[in-house]
């Protein structure tokens, strides 16, 4: 095989290389989903009560901005009484944080069966819509939950500073980076929002640095086929004189 066609070959297998490094970085998630466990201290008529729920947060791209989806995967409080069908209507506040802060309301439907006297309450899915502002990564972490039932209102704090549920790279309207904002809207609609366009996939478990670890280790073979390349032209060089 001639010295120009060895070259050739060794160039096509680094650019092969450098272009599925290209592809490893550009299918990095934009988003990082975990479910945390919340401590849940509650203010209710009858006393303080407690429990522990894995809360998971995720989001789904709507036009501007995102629908987020807060879960409860254990009860939470309980009543001395039994609560009837559609008797208690559940809703909660996202804490914003990131680039920029403030508080997304979420809330969700009325208990679908009757919830029996003394019994762990089962919080429906709540959900809201974040509209960024600003471009960055964004942190979502569960806040105060609000249980209204029979006239009486109960209101759960978290008490072990819990981490986030959510994390999304999201691109603001104005397309600039980093700082704070803050805001909030009831009724489990906009919150942290203005109008923008959000940037960002569904969430993905793990974490985001591999794929940032992938794109090195194509750059670092990228740079052996070039050490390849010119040894082969090396090699083809013949002395003279």
């Amino acid at each position: 095989m001639s010295n120009q066609k060895r070259t050739a070959l060794a160039l096509t297998a680094a650019l092969t290389v450098a272009m599925a490094g290209s592809v490893v970085l550009m299918a990095a998630p934009a988003a990082r989903a975990e479910v945390v466990d919340v401590n849940y201290q509650c203010e209710t008529p009858i006393g303080p009560k407690g429990a522990v729920s894995p809360i998971d947060i995720k989001s789904v791209k709507s036009g501007s901005g995102y629908k987020l989806t807060m879960s409860f995967q254990k009860g939470v409080s309980s009543s001395p009484v039994e609560l009837g069908k559609g008797a208690m209507n559940p809703s909660a506040v996202i804490e914003v944080g990131g680039a920029e802060t403030g508080k997304v309301q979420v809330s969700g439907p009325a208990n679908a069966e009757a919830i029996p006297a003394n019994t762990p309450i089962k919080i429906s899915d709540l959900s809201g819509t974040y509209t960024p502002k600003k471009s960055g990564k964004v942190t979502f972490t569960a806040g105060v939950l609000t249980i209204k039932a029979l006239g009486t209102t109960t209101t759960c704090t978290p008490k072990n500073s819990p981490g986030p549920s959510l994390e999304l790279d999201v691109a603001g309207a104005d397309g600039s980076t980093g700082g704070s904002t803050g805001g909030s809207t009831g009724g489990g609609s906009t919150g942290t929002g203005g109008s923008g366009s959000g940037g960002g996939e569904l969430p993905k478990t793990g974490p985001l640095d591999s794929a940032a670890a992938l794109g090195t280790l194509g750059g670092t073979v990228l740079l052996t086929g070039a050490a390849g390349v010119l040894w082969l032209t090396r090699r083809g060089q013949r002395p003279t004189g």
